[in-house]
């Protein structure tokens, strides 16, 4: 895996330095998908051993991601008063469709 982030991130929100650990990560245990990860980085064609700071990115990345989906699906849900599976298939849709 590079260490190269380009084209990676849909955030709006400007990133701290690699550094510097962002606020949600400081606040969550860390390694939960360790395992998981590294089966899916070998499976899209990485070493079956990843580096463990490639691991750690990875973590970083899948879980701002699902938690920025979370909230953004929870600002469309809170518009019609309940969050429903729909809300999430929407933005899944949405953000895949504009970003290819």
């Amino acid at each position: 895996m590079s260490n190269s982030s380009s084209g990676t991130g849909t955030s709006s929100k400007p990133r701290a330095a690699s550094s510097q650990p962002s606020e949600t990560s400081s606040k969550r245990k860390r390694g939960v998908f360790q395992k998981e990860l590294q089966h899916m980085m070998y499976g899209f064609g990485d070493d079956p051993n990843p580096l463990p700071e490639s691991v750690a990115l990875m973590e970083d990345i899948a879980v701002e991601y699902v938690t920025e989906l979370v909230h953004k699906a929870q600002d469309i849900g809170s518009q019609r008063g309940k969050l429903s599976v729909e809300d999430f298939l929407y933005l899944i849709r949405k953000v895949h469709f504009y970003s290819q």
